[in-house]
């Protein structure tokens, strides 16, 4: 199935329904789908005459025009290639190279950036320039093109922060699956709720745009992730829906005069992308209450795999409520998942190795990239990369990702219990481990902390926390007081960052 035709069955079922509000401006579901429908007719006739499986690159900033551009290239039988407008533009040229995108559709503040970069990538056109306007002017089309559940829909691209980002190629089938597991495990969402994007279109927050829409849902999009307007908007609109990284949700957390807000109108704040500190995650809970929801997924398998539910974040009587906030939750809906050894041997309960998984939302492969397909697509299972233990409930805890976890003198120390430890001291902010090379031990612990006031940090009482709470070979051997974590554009922390800035160090310290 297009996803295009549950867009227009909601226009039908709900036309003069408020479909997109961005800057002020409102659209009807009526209105989407006429632009929707001329755009996608535009791009199949001249001077574009884009023919089906073409990819088109979207690189825009938050905007109604995002949704429109998305949903007019799967109309026209086209796939998407979305990413973050946060990245330099020669990140964007790379991606537009390596998708062989013949088309850029970009926003007004971009596009003289992109311009120079992307010579040779097909025609560049900007969000309402004049171009855009005469598109619209078009005839619609007068059906949608029948893609096939296996067609490309969406390239999502990793970070790369390990090297060149990887294309996950995403089907119709993927998302269609990712959006029925909205439905089973999030909520049940119809006309009467809200979708409030504060984060990139292009990421998480604009996935989970698409079970909205399609049920009819209003998208109401903010340019940017801003505390007090996001509180704002929750006052104004009902049943809102909002998605955070949780560096985003701690931000929140801590705006001014938050816990003054009346949060009755949020439904939910889903969180992922990175580690959630139960530090962090209790202090969000006392003031939005049990309206969080956490999810684990990626790219390949986009925020699909466990959930931690609203109920187990409300469970506080439960034996084990702590653990529970430190883990990820059970499996999704019709989503499978293992904790396996080097051999791909399925770990018994508790034990440490790599989550895999296998549901009907994991990528068709990387593209143009049958090595790295191999390698992470085997025997039916995505291997995510991400190390972690599951108990007897089916709770998963994750670690790190293999590439963060610290070997010392052959033992296995995970900077996320470290992480966790710390952040129980109100004077830090945030925090972040990483390991540093040891001529005895292989590795050691560095840790990287943010005071929460601006003045100095007692290391001595940090060294004793840890001391109380862990084990001696595991705790910190160096500490750095930095004044923020350097994060990538989702808001994700940048261990290969403090990686380089120790390595700078040392190399000083050899020249000297």
């Amino acid at each position: 199935m297009n996803l295009a035709e549950l867009l227009a069955a909601s226009a039908r079922r709900l036309p003069k329904h408020p479909a997109v509000t961005f800057a002020g401006q409102t659209a009807s579901y009526a209105t989407f789908l006429d632009r929707v429908l001329r755009l996608g007719h535009a791009l199949r006739s001249k001077p574009f005459s884009l023919s089906p499986g073409d990819r088109v690159l979207l690189c825009m900033e938050n905007s109604g025009a995002f949704l429109e551009a998305l949903f007019a290239c799967w109309a026209a039988g086209l796939c998407a290639v979305p990413t973050n407008a946060k990245l330099h533009p020669k990140e964007i040229a790379y991606i537009a190279r390596d998708a062989r995108t013949r088309l850029t559709m970009t926003t007004k503040g971009l596009q003289d950036a992109l311009a120079p970069v992307l010579d040779g990538a097909g025609p560049l056109i900007s969000a309402n320039d004049d171009v855009w306007l005469r598109m619209l002017l078009t005839d619609p089309l007068r059906a949608l093109h029948p893609s096939a559940p296996e067609d490309e829909a969406w390239v999502f691209y990793t970070s790369g922060t390990t090297g060149r980002p990887k294309g996950a190629i995403l089907s119709h089938r993927n998302l269609l699956f990712m959006a029925h597991c909205y439905y089973a495990d999030m909520d049940h969402l119809d006309e009467n709720d809200t979708k409030l994007h504060a984060a990139p279109l292009s990421h998480a927050s604009g996935l989970y745009g698409l079970p909205h829409l399609f049920r009819g849902s209003h998208q109401v999009i903010l340019k940017g992730f801003d505390p007090q307007e996001i509180l704002d908007h929750i006052g104004h609109y009902p049943n809102v829906a909002l998605f955070g990284a949780p560096t985003m949700v701690t931000r929140l957390v801590n705006a001014h005069g938050v816990e003054s807000v009346n949060t009755r109108n949020l439904r939910t704040l889903y969180y992922g992308g990175g580690p959630m500190y139960v530090a962090d995650l209790q202090r969000a809970l006392a003031i939005f209450g049990p309206k969080l929801i956490q999810i684990f997924g990626q790219g390949e398998s986009p925020m699909t795999i466990t959930a931690l539910s609203k109920s187990h974040h409300a469970e506080t009587e439960h034996p084990r409520y702590h653990e529970r906030l430190a883990s990820c939750g059970v499996a999704r809906t019709g989503v499978a998942f293992r904790v396996v050894d080097d051999n791909d041997q399925e770990l018994p309960f508790g034990e440490i190795g790599e989550v895999i998984t296998r549901s009907d939302c994991v990528m068709k492969g990387y593209l143009g990239n049958p090595e790295a397909t191999a390698k992470t697509l085997r025997s039916g299972w995505l291997h995510t990369g991400d190390v972690g233990s599951v108990d007897s409930e089916g709770f998963l805890t994750l670690r790190d990702r293999s590439k963060d976890m610290i070997i010392s003198g052959g033992s296995n120390i995970y900077p996320r219990e470290i992480e966790e430890v710390l952040l129980r001291d109100p004077a830090v902010l945030e925090c972040s481990v990483v390991g540093r090379p040891h001529p005895d031990w292989g590795e050691e612990a560095v840790a990287f902390v943010v005071s929460a006031s601006g003045d100095s940090l007692d290391i001595g009482s940090l060294e004793q926390l840890c001391l109380d709470n862990m084990a001696r070979f595991k705790r910190p051997k160096a500490w750095r007081v930095i004044e923020a974590l350097p994060k990538n554009n989702y808001g994700k922390v940048l261990k290969t960052e403090l990686r380089r800035m120790l390595a700078q160090e040392s190399s000083r310290d050899e020249a000297t």
